[in-house]
């Protein structure tokens, strides 16, 4: 199958894995053939210790449009899925933001441009979102007669606070580059004709980065954000004790008493 032709493409830069949404001729809409690529691709780069930052990013004009809704079936049809049918398939859609929050990796949005809806829900489950400043923000649901899926309640009460959560959602309010980085949906916003250099700059710092450490840290955040302070204690003094240990921890320190750049191997 040609690369035009693949819903998903994978390419790799050093550390770095770049997952593209490959329909732009639709936006990158998400079919469900292309959820299960993406939660395939989204696991695999979970456990792979080749892969030390994922970026997520679509292909042409958009980031992601949301559901293919020109691709859900039609009319009275009596082998339509039922409702836990459908219940069912979303809990499994779910599980790629979950893994793009939750993997012991950084994860990148890429938002080249328009991020709605289930889009928007992915780019919300990554660790950073480095956004074009031609591209816009929306939920998109309220329009469909939808509520959200794929964590989009959780990810936008988390970021924004649920006042803003609220607007966002039902009234459908569409954010540009400079209103979202001043919400806090996005880390950074670049110039079109740069997004992809800085975001690559930013993934392949992280990349380089000492996984365990990155891990431990990402893991005491994910904490934060439901559990106690005593809690969130108990884990940082864990991971510290853990990274303590690593090989990485004796190369930073080894590298200050020389006055040198620090050489990380992920041990």
């Amino acid at each position: 199958m040609s690369e035009s032709a693949r819903m998903l493409v994978s390419s790799t830069e050093g550390r770095v894995l770049i997952l593209t949404l490959n329909r732009p001729e639709k936006r990158n809409a998400l079919t469900k053939e292309l959820h299960a690529e993406l939660l395939a691709a989204v696991t695999r780069a979970s456990t792979d210790k080749s892969v030390g930052c994922v970026v997520l990013t679509g292909a042409g004009a958009a980031f992601c449009s949301g559901g293919d809704l020109g691709s859900a079936p039609q009319g009275a049809d009596p082998q339509r899925p039922t409702q836990e049918d459908r219940a069912d398939t979303l809990l499994h859609h779910g599980e790629t933001t979950r893994l793009l929050h939750g993997m012991p990796k950084p994860t990148i949005a890429m938002i080249n441009g328009v991020a709605a809806g289930a889009g928007l829900a992915l780019a919300l489950a990554c660790d950073l979102r480095i956004m074009s400043r031609a591209a816009v923000l929306t939920t998109s649901y309220i329009k469909v007669g939808l509520c959200g899926d794929l964590g989009m309640s959780y990810f936008l009460t988390q970021l924004v606070g649920p006042a803003r959560a609220r607007e966002l959602l039902f009234m459908n309010r569409k954010l540009d580059a400079e209103t979202a980085l001043q919400w806090g949906l996005a880390n950074r916003i670049e110039d079109p004709d740069g997004l992809s250099a800085a975001t690559l700059g930013v993934a392949s710092q992280l990349a380089e980065a000492p996984a365990v450490a990155i891990r431990y840290m990402k893991q005491s955040l994910l904490r934060a954000e439901t559990q106690t302070l005593p809690e969130v204690i108990e884990s940082e003094a864990f991971g510290m004790g853990r990274c303590g240990r690593t090989q990485d921890a004796k190369e930073a320190a080894l590298a200050f008493r020389e006055k040198r750049p620090a050489k990380f191997t992920g041990s």
